[in-house]
């Protein structure tokens, strides 16, 4: 089966769990465009992997945005998070394959969401629809009706944090946040989709892209602990807190951070694009 079940499968792999005996996976596309957000959409209805249900990100994967004090992509209520995968047809116990273009980012936020409402049995397709082609994978346009599955979330409240948690660690250098975004968002050196540009006082950068090869698949654990080392100072722990612009590339840090054997870190969902919306929370630029 899968290298580290919890977080990881390759293309070859899940190719074969679809003739083995037994329960079928339930394969999710994640494919999402933040700057286009009905780009997955249509990706998935012109060609997709045989027996997928889509994942949006902005209708299944977040809860209403409201005011936008909460962040981009807040989570939504694990009630309603429940019913959306009972309405793909998921039942308790079942395998799910979560897969994007490639990077896993989109992925890797459903992931995290299934091991917060109480289902581990999730893992990422290692480098994407990329991988699952070159492996001889094949794609469909055809979508079928789900039947309805059985799964009741039962949240984990634990693996969250809330603006107030982010807030008291201000100055508190035992305490690491670890910020997502590529370089030019973390430094404010340019704005993308935030009216404030820079990041959270004391935290570190460790860009999500920093966790792939060039073909776009995970590290090996022992190159992923070599990068968490080389960005975020004494480590990685369970007491790290990952964000990002909205709660979503954060998710592949900790994907990232899990599958290379460290604590699974805390997960601050309303990320950069909350702390930024209230003027009179601090904000730092620069490296």
């Amino acid at each position: 089966m899968a290298d580290h079940l919890s977080t990881l499968i390759a293309a070859t792999e899940a190719l074969e769990t679809q003739n083995a005996a037994g329960p079928s996976p339930l394969f999710v596309d994640c494919r999402f465009d933040l700057y286009d957000p009905e780009a997955g959409r249509r990706e998935y209805e012109q060609s997709h992997i045989p027996g997928s249900v889509h994942a949006d990100l902005d209708a299944d994967l977040s809860g209403p945005v409201g005011d936008g004090s909460r962040g981009r992509h807040p989570l939504p209520t694990p009630e309603a998070f429940g019913a959306t995968l009972r309405g793909w047809g998921l039942h308790p116990g079942q395998f799910v394959i979560a897969y994007d273009d490639g990077p896993g980012m989109f992925a890797s936020r459903l992931w995290w969401m299934l091991h917060w409402v109480g289902h581990p049995q999730a893992v990422v397709l290692d480098g994407g629809l990329q991988a699952w082609r070159r492996a001889g994978g094949t794609l469909t346009n055809a979508i079928s009706d789900a039947i309805a599955g059985t799964f009741e979330p039962r949240a984990n409240p634990a693996m969250v944090v809330d603006v107030q948690y982010v807030e008291s660690l201000l100055g508190d250098a035992s305490r690491l946040l670890v910020d997502a975004r590529d370089r030019g968002r973390f430094t404010g050196a340019k704005s993308a989709f935030d009216p404030r540009s820079g990041h959270i006082p004391g935290a570190v950068n460790h860009p999500y892209q920093s966790n792939l090869d060039a073909s776009g698949a995970m590290l090996s654990s022992e190159q992923l602990k070599k990068q968490f080392a080389r960005s975020c100072s004494g480590g990685v722990n369970a007491e790290t807190v990952m964000y990002c612009g909205s709660g979503v590339s954060a998710c592949h840090n900790i994907l990232a951070a899990v599958h290379a054997g460290l604590p699974w870190p805390l997960l601050y969902p309303g990320s950069w694009s909350e702390w930024s919306s209230h003027p009179d929370r601090p904000m730092a630029t620069g490296g």
